[in-house]
């Protein structure tokens, strides 16, 4: 029995699916930044990337299926670097989906990405942008040399379009832990980065997510070089709050790899957790899996942490 089963019986708690709501594709590995906390491997030389046959099957699925999914959550690597972006944006949009595009906002100046954050807005699609810092030692450090001065420019220029500040044009802003810690109170830290991101540079954003980093991939091998890995575990494992576990992204979301293989959640993607009773997204039927048992193990610990860490940030 792995740590996090062994929480999960000594609170006599369960980890089942519940209605599915949310839809998250990982569309590519492929990324414009090498983030040393990337749970994902991303990089520039990764080339796996969902075929637009793999894509047309999904919306084929979307239309036949009779599930309230409700949000289309696109993520990679760089999800805009996939070179159907655009079309499945405008696809997922004429569905009636909200999209949430998870954006590491350099991306904006890279070649053939000449109107992206105009094709957004005009979409309104969500953007969920990485920031781990409101200054620059922190973020060049965790995402590379001069990636803060492109990301505050990437913002300005969505700021421009109205992002942050219309109602129908949300960007929000994600913060990871430099190390091996835990995030801090969210709230807190929200209020902090509104204020120097405002007097600093007159940048205006909706919410900032506070995330873990969890111990897999790229992050867990820094951890394995460093000696931390155990130590690590340990802090997510005493750090448990049950109370995070009822609003676990894993209860209400699809994840999709590359490929097309269904996942209860991105971090299971990266560890080939896959469900036996649905390998594929078009295997799923009706019942969207309801009440299913979730595939885990010791990395959701990190999800569970302090506040907890879901896609959409703390838990509790």
């Amino acid at each position: 029995m792995n740590r996090f089963s062994r929480l999960l019986n000594e609170n006599a708690l369960e980890l089942r699916r519940d209605v599915p709501r949310t839809l998250q594709l990982n569309l590519t590995a492929k990324c414009n930044q090498t983030c040393v906390h990337c749970h994902v491997n991303a990089g520039p030389a990764r080339r796996e990337a969902m075929s637009r046959e793999t894509l047309e099957r999904i919306l084929a699925w979307l239309d036949s299926s009779s599930l309230p999914l409700e949000t289309a959550d696109l993520t990679g690597g760089a999800p805009e670097l996939h070179p159907h972006f655009r079309w499945l944006v405008e696809q997922l949009k004429a569905r009636g989906l909200h999209v949430m595009d998870r954006c590491n906002l350099s991306v904006l100046f890279e070649p053939n990405q000449e109107g992206l954050g105009e094709f957004l807005a005009a979409h309104e699609v969500e953007v969920v942008a990485s920031l781990p810092c409101y200054g620059p030692e922190n973020v060049n450090a965790q995402r590379g040399d001069g990636v803060f001065d492109l990301s505050i420019r990437a913002l300005h220029h969505l700021n421009a379009l109205g992002y942050g500040r219309e109602k129908n044009l949300l960007l929000n802003l994600v913060y990871n832990p430099l190390g091996a810690f835990l995030p801090p109170a969210q709230d807190a830290l929200e209020a902090a980065y509104k204020q120097r991101l405002r007097d600093d540079f007159a940048i205006e954003f909706n919410y900032l997510y506070c995330l873990a980093n969890l111990p897999i991939a790229r992050f867990g091998a820094q951890l394995r070089r460093e000696g931390e890995h155990d130590s690590y575990l340990s802090l997510l494992e005493h750090s448990f709050n049950h109370a995070t576990v009822g609003g676990l992204m894993c209860r209400t979301t699809f994840n999709v790899g590359w490929n097309g293989e269904l996942y209860d959640c991105d971090f299971n993607g990266m560890l080939h957790l896959q469900r036996p009773d649905a390998p594929f997204i078009w295997d799923v039927g009706p019942d969207g899996l309801n009440e299913q048992p979730i595939l885990i193990g010791n990395h959701c610990l990190g999800c569970t942490a302090g506040a907890g860490s879901s896609c959409g940030g703390a838990l509790s």
